[in-house]
């Protein structure tokens, strides 16, 4: 390396830190006025100065109620935007920490088996606790059978984690599909009705969110979110390699073992309250590192999950006409021809 580009070094790493701040700044503005949009799409027609009315009228106590609108922006749209901004944050967060825990860069909650493993613990609480016990047993099910992916993914994968990146992808494919056959078994017993409501909150969806149900997940998110940036400088010396981050003093087993814990936490919450959403935590993190190579942008990889979720929500509302589409479906959808596409690339690579 020669001295004029040793000297230029510093400027440009100012130069992308600017460039990063200033992009985490747009995209603050632009989650700021999402709520106002995202709530104007639905099967009932509102306008976008009917939700500012709304907005006005419940957070200032100015102006008058807008009647039966109301009621559909404040109760039924606004939680359920504030609900897919946080599933997207959240697992775009365990997305982007598990591939780098992992040194995987195809790790993701869904494929990793965690949100199949929250699904069916979260499954077998449906089927097997009561309605007034849901509360508790739905999201301790969920990380129950969260744990127990990770755990499985681990025992099978061995102690050399850096080193065996298909065989981890395979072991979470397996775990996913082992997972996905004991929750339909428990489908297959339960009653019809059951059943039902079962097989579509699988698929995920937003349409249950309310203004109750918000504070776990965001409460989670937020705090797993403030664990892992204080854990930053360590999870990023990991990116070099397990020796490397033990000549640093890095206890590497605890660390990958405590965010592997924090990411099932995540899922299990999210999908106890939204279903089985996948491909998101592989998307975002991916796309956000295209835009800033080398680096380990956690909040913007969670304020542009949460953008894209939101939007994703409204495509399943809009793109029927009088039906609602599992934002599951579309994500996987989008998911699937992202993930042939990185393995495309790992596999040009190669030759």
């Amino acid at each position: 390396m020669s001295k004029a580009s040793i000297a230029s070094l510093p400027l440009a790493i100012n130069c992308r830190r600017r460039t990063e701040h200033l992009v985490l700044l747009i995209l603050t503005l632009v989650a700021l006025i999402t709520p106002f949009a995202a709530t104007s799409f639905g099967a009932a027609s509102i306008s976008t100065l009917d939700v500012l009315n709304v907005f006005s009228h419940k957070l200032f106590s100015i102006g008058d109620p807008v009647g039966v609108k109301e009621r559909i922006i404040w109760e039924l749209r606004l939680p359920r935007v504030l609900l897919a901004f946080i599933a997207g944050a959240g697992l775009s967060i365990a997305g982007s920490v598990l591939q780098t825990v992992t040194r995987n860069p195809l790790a993701d909650p869904y494929l990793f088996g965690i949100s199949s493993g929250a699904s069916f613990g979260a499954v077998v609480a449906l089927t097997l606790f009561s309605q007034s016990m849901l509360w508790l047993s739905l999201p301790v099910g969920a990380f129950i059978g969260a744990s127990l992916s990770v755990l499985l993914v681990l025992s099978l994968c061995g102690r050399n984690l850096s080193t065996q990146v298909e065989r981890m992808l395979l072991s979470g494919v397996a775990t996913s599909f082992m997972f996905g056959a004991l929750a339909s078994l428990m489908l297959y017993f339960s009653s019809p009705q059951a059943a039902a409501s079962v097989l579509f909150w699988t698929l995920g969806s937003f349409a249950k969110a309310s203004w109750q149900g918000l504070w776990l997940p965001a409460l989670v998110v937020l705090i797993s979110l403030l664990v892992i940036l204080l854990n930053k400088r360590q999870i990023v010396a990991m990116r070099a390699g397990d020796e490397t981050a033990h000549t640093l003093g890095i206890n590497v087993g605890r660390l990958r073992l405590s965010m592997l814990l924090i990411c099932s936490l995540i899922t299990a919450i999210l999908v106890a309250n939204c279903g089985g959403i996948g491909f998101i935590g592989l998307m975002v993190p991916h796309t956000v590192r295209l835009l800033f190579p080398g680096r380990f942008p956690l909040l913007l990889t969670a304020l542009v999950g949460g953008l894209f979720m939101v939007w994703v929500d409204v495509l399943a509302r809009t793109l029927l006409s009088y039906q609602e589409l599992p934002v599951g479906i579309i994500t996987s959808v989008m998911g699937s021809i992202f993930f042939l596409f990185i393995l495309g690339g790992r596999s040009a690579k190669r030759f």
